[in-house]
C-alpha cells in the first residue's frame, strides 16, 4: 500500500520566521519551524521530516515544483556530477538539507515517487499541510517577538544574561592555527556560557555554528538587517541557519550606507553586553576589550 505524504512550508519576510508541515492521508502528521529561515528551505525540511517518519511505499505530494523536480527531472545528478553548483555553477542552496533528504530518496528509490499539486486550490491534504506550515511559522514569529529586537542603541535592552555572555571575535580569513584555537575555547566554556557573535564572515560565523553543533546558547547581534545581502549562496545559507537557530537575535539600526560606523556602534553595544570575549588574531581589538573591562582569551596562532 502506497501512502501519500502532503508537504509544505510556509515563511514570513525570506528570510524570517518560517515553519514546515507534513500529513500523510491516513491520519499522520508533524509540524516544526525555524525562527529565520526562506520558504524553499522550509519545502525540502517538510519532505525530508515527513520521510523521517513514514517508511514503506511513499507518495510525496507537494506544491512546490523546486522538490518535485529535484527528484521527477533528477537534478540532483547534475548538482553532484558539477560539485554541488547549479546549471549556473553557482553554489546549490539549501545543500545541508538536500544532502540528507537525497542519500534517503537513493536508499529508498524503489519505493518514492513525487507528485506535484496546485497549491490553495482545494486539495484538502495539501490544505491540511499547509496550515501546519503556517501554525509552525506563527509559532515562531511569537518567539521572535520575545527574543528578537530591533531598535535603536540607545533603545535596546540585553536580552541575556550578561555574566554568561561570552563574544567571540576575529579575522574574516582563518588560519589553520586559529581555526584550532578556535575550536578548542568553545568547547572549553561551562554549559551556562552563551557565546555572541555578529556573524561576520571567518571567526564569527564559525564560532556561532560551533556554538550551536556543541549545544551552547547563541546570541546573535547585527549592526543592521540583513548584513549578509550579496553574500555568496553558501555563506548566505550559513548565515541564515545560525541566525535562524540563535537563542536571542537583536538588529541595531546602523546605517547601512555607512558599515564601518555601524559596526563600530555594535561593538560598543557588545562591551557593555557581555562578561567575556574570545579573540582570535587581533591584538589591537583584544587589548581594547581588556580596557573596556572584559575578561579576554586571545588566541594568536
Amino acid at each position: 500500500m502506497v501512502v501519500d505524504l502532503y508537504t509544505d512550508g510556509a515563511c514570513s519576510g525570506n528570510p524570517g520566521p518560517g515553519g514546515w508541515g507534513w500529513v500523510t492521508d491516513d491520519g499522520r502528521s508533524g509540524k516544526g519551524g525555524a525562527e529565520h529561515t526562506t520558504n524553499q528551505r522550509m519545502e525540502v525540511q517538510a519532505v525530508l521530516e515527513g520521510l523521517n517518519e513514514v517508511s514503506g511505499a511513499v507518495n510525496v505530494v507537494s506544491d512546490s515544483t523546486y522538490v518535485v523536480k529535484c527528484f521527477n527531472d533528477r537534478w540532483f545528478e547534475g548538482w553532484k556530477k558539477r560539485g554541488w553548483k547549479n546549471s549556473q555553477k553557482k553554489p546549490v542552496a539549501n545543500r545541508d538539507l538536500w544532502e540528507p533528504l537525497i542519500q534517503l530518496y537513493l536508499e529508498r528509490e524503489h519505493e518514492l515517487s513525487f507528485t506535484w499539486v496546485k497549491g490553495h486550490s482545494g486539495n484538502k491534504f495539501n490544505e491540511i499541510a499547509d496550515q501546519l506550515a503556517v501554525e509552525a511559522r506563527d509559532a515562531q514569529s511569537e518567539i521572535l517577538a520575545g527574543n528578537h529586537v530591533t531598535a535603536t542603541i540607545e533603545q535596546v535592552a540585553v536580552p541575556w544574561p550578561i555574566g554568561n555572555a561570552i563574544w567571540v571575535i576575529g579575522p574574516n580569513n582563518l588560519g589553520r592555527g586559529h581555526r584550532e584555537g578556535l575550536v578548542d575555547a568553545i568547547a572549553r566554556l561551562g554549559s551556562e556560557d552563551i557565546v555572541i557573535s555578529g556573524l561576520r564572515r571567518g571567526v564569527e560565523l564559525e564560532a556561532a555554528e560551533l556554538a550551536l553543533k556543541s549545544g551552547q546558547r547563541l546570541g546573535v547581534v547585527l549592526p543592521f538587517a540583513d548584513p549578509a545581502a550579496g553574500w555568496p549562496v553558501d555563506d548566505r545559507s550559513r548565515f541564515d541557519t545560525a541566525c535562524g537557530q540563535a537563542t536571542w537575535l537583536v538588529t541595531l539600526d546602523g546605517d547601512v550606507a555607512s558599515p564601518g560606523q555601524a559596526v563600530e556602534a555594535r561593538n560598543l553595544w557588545l562591551q557593555a553586553a557581555c562578561i567575556g570575549a574570545i579573540v582570535i588574531g587581533d591584538q589591537p581589538s583584544a587589548a581594547l576589550l581588556e580596557e573596556a573591562g572584559l575578561s579576554v582569551v586571545q588566541i594568536d596562532s
